[in-house]
């Protein structure tokens, strides 16, 4: 946290960055048709709010969810792909919490997100690449691996979402542990539902979270500045994979 607040408000004052925090949060809740065309990442004070708020959110949220989901850190397969990584915030949550830490591989489309995520890869000391993809067609590693996709697939569009959801549940009947995460407003991802009977249909899990969590300084200084409210944290998930 301290790197990123000294690498993000190095050319940014605070009211600045809170300021796109503001307009970031409004276009995921009132514009998100464009976020297909990458508007959340558009100018050096989004993408300063999206690393130094969304991303130690993200971390938070996917930490809380995979210590609690049974087989999702105790003997995990040798790879963890990190699908739509952004900053990869949520990959390493899920792979610093692992017994055996995996290797990671970041893939996402936007040039700044992963290099973001290879320095946080780097922070918690985690062995890993990066690739430049489109996370719907991506070519993913062979199996065993486990795949992440942490509040990623809403940003994608229908026919996106669909096909890579098969992907996934493919890759959940070939013995691959699978979480998807997302948030739990119902107007963000349409799709869920039809998702959710498919996942407990190959035997996985949905589930929804409400955990309270002591945010880093510099993010509940964002919360408030922005007029947000991250007291409780929360979150959705499907799951498929060993218990």
């Amino acid at each position: 946290m301290a790197a990123l607040e000294a690498r993000h408000l190095a050319d940014l004052t605070f009211p600045e960055v809170s300021r796109a925090l503001r307009a970031l949060s409004s276009a995921y809740v009132e514009r998100r048709a464009k976020l297909e065309q990458g508007a959340a990442l558009s100018g050096a004070g989004k993408r300063a709010a999206f690393a130094l708020f969304y991303g130690p959110l993200h971390y938070l949220v996917v930490r809380h969810i995979v210590d609690a989901v049974p087989g999702a850190t105790s003997e995990p397969a040798r790879t963890l792909i990190d699908l739509g990584c952004g900053t990869g915030a949520s990959g390493a949550a899920w792979a610093a919490a692992c017994a055996a830490r995996p290797q990671v591989i970041g893939i996402d489309r936007n040039p700044w997100a992963l290099a973001e995520a290879s320095r946080t890869y780097r922070d918690f000391m985690l062995q890993a690449r990066t690739r430049q993809d489109d996370v719907a067609t991506a070519r993913l590693p062979r199996a065993p691996a486990s795949i992440l996709a942490a509040f990623a697939m809403n940003e994608l569009s229908n026919s996106a979402c669909d096909s890579l959801l098969t992907r996934l549940l493919n890759r959940a009947s070939q013995g691959d542990r699978v979480l998807i995460v997302e948030p739990l407003a119902g107007f963000v991802a349409p799709w869920w539902n039809r998702w959710r009977d498919a996942f407990r249909a190959v035997g996985g899990r949905a589930d929804e979270w409400r955990f309270r969590a002591e945010l880093p300084p510099i993010v509940a200084k964002l919360d408030r500045a922005a007029g947000l409210n991250h007291r409780e944290l929360t979150a959705r998930t499907l799951w498929a994979g060993q218990a």
